[in-house]
């Protein structure tokens, strides 16, 4: 059997290492960290979260929870080994010590003997490998340059951006109070920190917030940031999202639903939610709060916020660039090249957007190379499931206007006679992809 080359150390590509090694093949691991470090991370373990250490809803039956769920059936090791064991309390969402993650993911692909950890940059592909290309966002420029060329198609970019965190002590829990939303919590507790504001303080903060200086694109072609710059939707800096309306950020992510202050018996005006970062609860970040002002206007900002006029910075927030192909021109629904079918892509730069996203296209990606390397034909998963209809987008959108995808029921396909109530038809349609999967898995496994 041969060996499958996989590029990237990140959440895909450790995934995509795992699942080969599971399936009795070998894996080569390439992770360029810390012989070159990116503009976003901070360490050389492998999976290091950058933007956010949540994983997202683990409310049942919606499609956050769908992915996740088909992961754990499928023998994921990051959702379904590490993260339950770094998880920290988060109401309904599924959120992890990034510390521990990282550490943790490091230490089982270290010790898998079928996995061999090669750490420098690839810049070439051999025509005579497997590969499976799982650079990430931050792909080097020198590697995007050679994927490019065997693509035969230019760089797509947008901007993603990083959230503030808070060094516990620093907050006053005089001011900020302890909820969860309609006191949501998987174990009764109160998991977030809110910051509440009266609505003079909002209109102060937002006229702040507006006046601040941005930082420049990181890389030097991409200067000045202006309005047409491609920031991924889901993940707007909240200066843009303020400049469309002085009430978008209270109906964004300072909404104050679901939310009483103590204090006053009344709901807010608007709220920031603070969300606890590790295990010791030693740091908080800003829910929401990713933007590109400059490290002095952040702070000067930010501690606009009230409870946060104390606040010491432990990380500002960030822009960074991400570099995705355009899957739809490019690949089959089991993420190999249509024109090179040894060649797999997986993660964010195959064109998926999140975290689970990812693990999810390198479980596939993982699954399907190894099944080259071992002589058979890679099979796609069902459209029903929502692996099946992430790759399924990710290969059969319109690739003249394709954007990166988070996973939705409206990836999946429609119900033949849909109930009407909402959460009926979300849990038929999870029940469907779930049955879908299990049939999958009977059939080829």
């Amino acid at each position: 059997m041969k060996e499958v080359h996989i590029i990237g150390g990140g959440l895909a590509g450790c995934e995509a290492a795992w699942q080969v090694a599971r399936a009795g093949g070998r894996a080569v691991l390439y992770e360029m960290r810390p012989l070159r470090q990116t503009p976003a991370h901070k360490t050389a373990d492998l999976a290091e979260l950058v933007c956010s250490n949540s994983l997202k809803s683990e409310q049942q039956n919606g499609a956050p929870w769908l992915l996740k769920e088909e992961l754990r059936r499928l023998g994921s090791l990051l959702i379904g080994e590490i993260a339950p064991r770094a998880r920290v309390p988060a109401g309904h969402a599924l959120t992890v010590d990034r510390k521990i993650f990282a550490a943790e993911i490091t230490a089982a692909i270290v010790a898998e003997p079928a996995i061999e950890i090669r750490r420098e940059e690839l810049t070439t592909l051999d025509d005579h490998r497997i590969w499976i290309i799982a650079s990430g966002p931050l792909t080097s420029d020198a590697l995007a340059q050679e994927i490019a060329r065997v693509t035969g198609s230019g760089r797509l970019f947008f901007y993603d951006s990083i959230s503030p965190i808070v060094d516990s002590e620093s907050i006053d829990t005089s001011i900020a109070f302890r909820a969860s939303r309609y006191d949501k919590s998987l174990d009764g507790t109160a998991d977030y920190l809110n910051c509440p504001f009266n609505k003079e303080q909002y209109e102060a903060f937002l006229d702040a917030l507006l006046a601040a200086e941005s930082v420049p694109a990181h890389i030097e072609e991409d200067r000045p940031v202006s309005d047409n710059t491609r920031y991924f939707e889901a993940c707007l800096p909240i200066e843009e999202i303020a400049r469309r309306g002085r009430d978008t950020l209270r109906f964004g992510p300072m909404k104050p639903m679901g939310l009483i202050d103590p204090r006053t018996g009344r709901r807010p005006w608007a709220v920031v939610q603070l969300r606890q970062e590790d295990a010791r609860a030693g740091s908080y970040n800003l829910v929401g709060f990713q933007n590109h002002m400059r490290f002095g206007d952040q702070q000067r900002v930010l501690r606009m916020i009230p409870g946060l006029e104390r606040a010491e910075f432990l990380r500002f927030g960030q822009v960074h660039r991400n570099t995705y192909i355009n899957g739809p021109a490019l690949l089959a629904p089991t993420l190999q090249m249509r024109t090179r079918p040894e060649i797999f892509f997986a993660g964010q730069i195959s064109g998926v957007e999140g975290y689970v996203e990812s693990i999810a296209t390198g479980l596939m990606a993982g699954r399907a190379a190894v099944a080259l390397a071992a002589g058979e034909s890679p099979r796609a998963f069902p459209r029903e499931t929502a692996m099946g209809s992430l790759t399924a987008y990710v290969s059969g959108a319109d690739p003249l206007h394709y954007q990166p995808a988070n996973i939705t029921f409206d990836l999946l396909p429609k119900l033949q006679n849909p109930p009407r109530d909402k959460k009926v038809r979300y849990a038929e349609v999870c029940r469907r992809a779930l049955a879908a999967l299990e049939e999958y898995l009977c059939a080829h496994v």
